[in-house]
């Protein structure tokens, strides 16, 4: 952005008024056309462009994903059978190392980060002489629906340059090497609906902010001004020659962070004048931390989490941390382990049940300990019927 000395540089008409008569007068004023009233720019809504703008642009947004993907990927899933996790089967052993090149922690971010981003998340089943070795993600951007005539999907298209890969549904055993993981679409069929997108016009705001303040900086934190010329030996204004030579001194020597302080010379009539920050410009403050607080809003994320300030809807940390995980990770790592669930049972079989286990999740401790004090209390239940109530296996009490 163009610091105020370079914003914009007019001569006004000359005035009748009664203290100025004659007086004409050069104005320095802080504006950017590509973030005017009049010219608002707003991010497309493509993947392309939100994650650069959201993501890679955005500490907010980044912040949020970063949040809910490291936290949803450190929640295990595990298989189940009746009331208790198997310890070592080919399902298991699948979901303990999705993936031969990177840990289970990074494929479950990047599939939780996908997600958030575009609101579509892939993976592709490699399968080796019938059984199922591995998982990869990939990248939603990439991928095309194979539709049928009634526009229901029936395949997916990788496309990478020009190179393209087809995956279909094997009409036989119904099974699908890519599993389709999205977010609610109010009209969409088959795409889902990124947090990024309800969220794109705060993420704006909130970058245009950040640009503002930049400049803001760069002008050594002082606000746009006029120069006054008061006209010397009976000259009402200044010639075009004085004119071009201000500006161009002006331009060279008091432009730029460089030039942050440097004392303006004035001569032959002329006088500064320094304008004070308008309420406008204070309150765009505001409207940066409002935005960030909408960012927050459109990902689940409590704004005290983030460390924006002015928020009371929680008590305190603890409590926000709690409504974190309660409303927007247990909820997405449920999903995710349903679906994936009946997805791999095309290899495993029906039976199949995948789940999160809850138990291992460090900020529930307090509550899940509440939770099994208030069972151990109540005298009118056996200790089995408390144990399956708790989700314990009860084969120690039978």
């Amino acid at each position: 952005m163009k610091n105020w000395l370079q914003a914009a540089f007019v001569r006004s008409p000359q005035t009748k008024s009664n203290t100025n008569s004659g007086m004409p007068l050069v104005a320095l004023q802080l504006a950017n056309s590509a973030y005017s009233a009049h010219s608002a720019k707003w991010t497309p809504r493509n993947y392309a462009a939100l994650a650069r703008e959201g993501y890679q642009q955005n500490a907010i947004a980044y912040r949020c994903i970063r949040l809910i993907a490291e936290a949803a990927a450190s929640v295990p899933l595990c298989v189940r059978n009746d009331n208790e996790c198997i310890g070592d089967n080919p399902a298991v052993r699948l979901l303990r190392k999705p993936s031969p090149k990177i840990s289970r922690a990074e494929f479950f971010e990047t599939f939780y980060s996908y997600l958030h981003l575009s609101g579509d998340s892939f993976l592709e089943a490699v399968v080796v002489d019938g059984r199922l070795v591995a998982l990869f993600n990939l990248r939603p951007d990439r991928m095309r629906a194979v539709t049928d005539h009634k526009g229901w999907p029936t395949g997916w298209d990788y496309e990478v340059g020009s190179k393209k890969r087809r995956f279909t549904t094997d009409p036989n055993s119904g099974r699908s090497l890519i599993h389709h993981a999205r977010l609610f679409h109010p009209t969409d069929d088959i795409y889902g609906f990124s947090p990024l997108a309800a969220a794109a016009k705060a993420i704006d705001v909130h970058n245009a902010g950040g640009v503002w303040t930049k400049a803001l900086l760069d002008n050594s934190a002082r606000p746009s001004g006029a120069l006054i010329y008061k006209g010397t030996s009976g000259s009402e204004h200044l010639s075009a020659e004085q004119f071009e030579r201000l500006k161009s001194e002006l331009d060279s020597k008091h432009s730029g962070a460089g030039a942050a302080g440097r004392p303006l010379l004035l001569e032959g009539g002329l006088d500064w004048k320094a304008m004070s920050m308008s309420p406008t410009d204070m309150d765009f403050l505001n409207a940066r931390r409002e935005a960030a607080r909408e960012i927050a809003l459109a990902f689940g994320v409590p704004p005290m989490l983030l460390g924006i300030p002015g928020d009371n809807t929680y008590a305190n940390y603890k409590e926000a941390n709690l409504a974190f995980w309660r409303q927007t990770i247990l909820p997405l790592v449920r999903k995710t382990a349903d679906s994936l669930g009946t997805w791999l049972a095309d290899w495993y079989g029906d039976d199949l049940r995948i789940i999160a286990d809850e138990d291992t999740i460090p900020a529930l401790t307090l509550e899940r300990a509440a939770r099994w004090k208030a069972l151990n209390d109540i005298t009118f239940m056996s200790e089995v019927e408390k144990r399956e109530r708790a989700g314990l296996p009860i084969e120690a009490v039978q």
